[in-house]
């Protein structure tokens, strides 16, 4: 796994992640705020934090390649979510609220899941998308 094809558009994918980043916070903020607590928005809010983390990787190391990008989005993730069976995020939660927007509160394996199968996606999509924009006449 070579990053050399991934230095060339760092600038064009930082702004691409950037606007992403945006775009997924404030899908993230709406399904949090404004939809009913259920199975279906739970998923959706971890996929979409998921999608949020892997941007927020590429805005700090914008050169490297998409499958280092998403371990180490999938290491986040799953750290997180480990460190909810400390019970430290809930605690952090009920004395911050905004907190759980990051930290969660409790341990659920559904959501390990859910950040599995969402950055198999993102990783993927990157690739892609600059894999075709490398091999543009």
């Amino acid at each position: 796994m070579t990053d050399a094809g991934w230095r060339s558009g760092s600038g064009v994918r930082r702004v691409t992640a950037g606007v992403a980043l945006g775009a997924v916070i404030a899908a993230g903020l709406g399904v949090h705020f404004l939809l009913p607590d259920m199975a279906a928005t739970d998923i959706a809010g971890d996929a979409l934090y998921a999608a949020a983390v892997y941007a927020f990787i590429i805005l700090l190391i914008p050169r490297r390649h998409p499958l280092l990008v998403g371990a180490i989005a999938l290491a986040w993730c799953v750290g997180i979510e480990l460190f909810q069976l400390t019970g430290v995020p809930l605690a952090a939660g009920a004395a911050f609220p905004p907190a759980m927007l990051v930290l969660g509160t409790v341990f659920d394996p559904r959501d390990l899941l859910v950040y599995g199968a969402t950055i198999v996606i993102v990783t993927a999509t990157d690739a892609v998308i600059h894999r075709v924009r490398d091999h543009r006449p």
